[in-house]
């Protein structure tokens, strides 16, 4: 009996890191302000990579921002490039409301922006 607990906790721990990267995937509506306290929103698609990487789009208004990112726990880490700037995000799963909430940052620029995602049904 001890052998077959084992075994499936084996199992288990083996398909968690799929399955947990699997939830990030999809598509979202995003709320967001900018550096200067503007309101802006849009659209996000994240798509899996790996058990534990992803790529994202946004599409806000004529933008199109394009990155890479990566899910620790319930934390989620991105960084994009927008024209010729480098930007960094970190969002954090609101377990009680269901959505990413998050900052971020860009290259050349004072300041945070804020940003939420949440996941389109």
């Amino acid at each position: 009996m001890k052998k077959v607990f084992v075994a499936l906790a084996c199992v288990a721990m083996a398909l968690a890191p799929a399955a947990f990267a699997q939830n990030v995937v999809g598509r979202y509506e995003v709320r967001g302000t900018n550096l200067d306290g503007s309101r802006y929103g849009g659209r996000a698609t994240i798509t899996g990579v790996s058990d534990t990487t992803c790529t994202i789009v946004w599409q806000t208004g004529d933008s199109t921002s394009r990155g890479i990112c990566m899910r620790q726990g319930d934390v989620l880490a991105a960084s994009y490039k927008l024209g010729d700037s480098i930007g960094l995000a970190i969002y954090r799963w609101n377990d009680n409301n269901g959505f990413w909430d998050g900052t971020w940052t860009v290259t050349g620029q004072p300041g945070t922006g804020t940003e939420r995602l949440v996941p389109l049904r």
